[in-house]
């Protein structure tokens, strides 16, 4: 019997998007378990919208359908949360070339920390290749229609947060 294939999907989610989705549900096609990590401190600095545990939770409700999406928050180095779950694959979402610089160089640096870790990138649906947490947020503020980009689990909480529009 083979060994559980665990992937973990980093991220700041805020909020998780049909494109993150999208890219969760396809790396069931090379792993058989994906934990969703939110980062407590992003990488980039970023203002959040949703506290972590928020978009935990949102993660949760999103993928309740799908018992091998386990969303779970993480602080510290990838790899080390990675090994400590016995993850050994990171999924990166690319939505444009000016994507790939930055995460190639981070895939190298996680090898380079922990031999085992391969990273693999997902290009998206084209329907989903210019959506962004960032934008979701932006138009969802400014009283925008946001039911095309996020799931209805999202889309209450952005409600919630706004008001109906």
């Amino acid at each position: 019997m083979s060994a559980e294939r665990i992937a973990v999907c980093p991220g700041s989610f805020d909020p998780v998007t049909l494109g993150h989705e999208d890219i969760i549900r396809r790396s069931f096609r090379f792993a058989d378990r994906v934990i969703v990590a939110v980062a407590y401190s992003a990488t980039q600095v970023k203002s959040a919208m949703f506290s972590v545990e928020e978009r935990v939770e949102m993660i949760r409700d999103t993928f309740a359908d799908e018992p091998r999406v386990q969303p779970m928050a993480f602080q510290g180095l990838l790899v080390d949360f990675a090994k400590s779950q016995g993850a050994t694959i990171i999924v990166r979402g690319l939505r444009a070339v000016s994507d790939f610089e930055y995460e190639f160089q981070m895939a190298l640096m996680n090898r380079k920390l922990w031999e085992a870790m391969e990273t693999v990138f997902l290009a998206p649906d084209l329907e989903h290749s210019y959506l962004s947490s960032s934008l979701v947020r932006q138009i969802a503020s400014l009283g925008g229609d946001v039911t095309p980009f996020v799931s209805p689990a999202v889309l209450r909480r952005l409600t919630e947060r706004f008001g109906a529009r």
